[in-house]
């Protein structure tokens, strides 16, 4: 059996017994360097990878090799990048030598026409368990434009990756045709040249930039809500796209559902499509993203500290990617080798922050800042559905998630009796059996509040 099909083997056995991202970041670019006298030599592209095999995936893989070619007695590792890998960096090498060195870009490598930054791309993007349907969705609509999961709605809380992915959707495709229009803008840059556009009669020519892309992608449309005349115009903007078969492709920290003064109709649009989240991610996905970034950034730094690091930052990609740094840059400047014990010094002011209790201001706060209403407004005597939504919502979570008792509740929330409050909560939970959007909306609420 020739080296490379041995290998095909080992790997599909090895990519349906750990994660995707596992695989992604620990098999990529290995090979069979050799195979003599029952000794397989695996070449990988870096110490991380070679560790990591070594620790963690030893006795799998000789087990893997030794099922389907019996010969087979040992396997090591070196450091050495396969031909496929070789190859793959010559490529990349000759396209920045061809590419053209002119105004196109500016300093941060942004592309002046498509406003997408080259450097956010697929491969770069660590896949786990919390975004996996959201990365698959993306790839699938590069290699089907305007035909499969048209709009593609991704939403998630800030820092875990969403811009990277919709920014890398759209240097894909026009990687795959170069001749695509591609558009990316956040939903603030929209509503700015919108208003620039009415200000000096230039409709037409906003109308004709917008609507002439293969490829739409807006960014935080949440803050289009409440926008009246722009959520008009993308409207209308989506319309002329979507039945060109033209793909859009939205993001948002929440779902449709959960978007408070979003016009019915353009909620219905981005509900008619793929709706995918982005959340948390889990252990072994933050210890690849930190693995990636040293790769990169070719600095060696122990398990010991990256798995600390993984630990304990486990929200935001973005929070792990600052401590990385931070890190990095000490291990740079540093005079001796760098242990846990600093790392602990270096980042305990970042996670040392006392966390604020949460009380009843914080709840009317995060409830009329997510239903865009004034907090007065909550605690008056009014019989306004729009308002008597969010004030039992208030008295549900603090009854159902915080243990308030009814009489403390009614008496900070416009000195209503007990019995009101009771009301509320059982109001509340019984549209919850009924309504999985208003679920969403409590549990964005939730978020609100506990980032405070």
């Amino acid at each position: 059996m020739h080296n490379t099909e041995l290998w095909q083997r080992v790997l599909a056995e090895v990519e349906l017994n750990c994660s995707r991202a596992s695989f992604n970041t620990w098999f990529q670019h290995t090979a069979i360097h050799t195979k003599e006298d029952g000794i397989v030599l695996i070449s990988v592209p870096n110490s991380f990878a070679k560790e990591w095999l070594e620790n963690k995936f030893n006795k799998f893989i000789l087990k893997s090799l030794r099922s389907a070619a019996s010969d087979v007695k040992d396997v090591k590792f070196i450091i050495s990048s396969s031909p496929e890998h070789i190859k793959q960096r010559k490529k990349r090498a000759e396209e920045r030598e061809v590419a053209p060195l002119d105004n196109q870009f500016d300093f941060n490598g942004v592309d002046k026409d498509t406003n997408l930054n080259t450097r956010y791309v697929f491969n770069d993007f660590v896949i786990g368990s919390s975004n996996e349907l959201a990365h698959a969705a993306a790839i699938s609509i590069t290699k089907n434009l305007g035909t499969i999961y048209n709009p593609l709605f991704i939403y998630g809380e800030v820092g875990l990756g969403k811009t990277h992915l919709l920014q890398s959707i759209g240097n894909e495709v026009l990687k795959l045709d170069k001749t695509k229009k591609v558009k990316y803008v956040s939903s603030e840059k929209f509503t700015s040249e919108l208003v620039q556009a009415i200000q000096n009669r230039g409709m037409d020519r906003f109308k004709e930039e917008y609507r002439k892309n293969d490829l739409l992608i807006i960014d935080d449309v949440q803050f289009l809500a409440g926008k009246d005349k722009t959520q008009e115009e993308f409207f209308h903007t989506f319309n002329s796209l979507y039945e060109k078969n033209k793909q859009i492709v939205i993001s948002s920290d929440r779902p449709p559902k959960a978007i408070p003064t979003l016009e019915d109709r353009l909620r219905s649009r981005f509900e008619g499509g793929m709706i995918a989240d982005i959340g948390y991610p889990d252990y072994e996905t933050r210890l690849a993203i930190l693995k990636n970034k040293t790769v990169k950034k070719q600095v060696s730094l122990s398990n010991e500290i990256l798995e600390y690091i993984a630990n304990s930052f486990q929200k935001n990609v973005r929070e792990l990617e600052g401590a990385l740094n931070k890190v990095i840059i000490q291990f740079r400047v540093s005079k001796h080798p760098v242990v846990l014990d600093d790392i602990k010094k270096i980042l305990s002011p970042t996670m040392a922050a006392p966390k604020k209790n949460i009380n009843i201001k914080h709840i009317i706060h995060a409830v009329a800042q997510f239903y865009g209403i004034q907090e007065k407004q909550l605690l008056i005597k009014t019989r306004k559905q729009e308002i008597v939504r969010p004030r039992q919502i208030i008295m549900y979570l603090l009854r159902e998630e915080f243990k308030f008792s009814y009489p403390s509740i009614g008496s900070k929330i416009g000195g209503r009796d007990h019995t009101t409050v009771m009301h509320a909560c059982e109001k509340i939970a019984e549209y919850l059996r009924k309504d999985d959007g208003l679920l969403e909306e409590i549990n964005v609420i939730k978020k609100m509040i506990y980032n405070m």
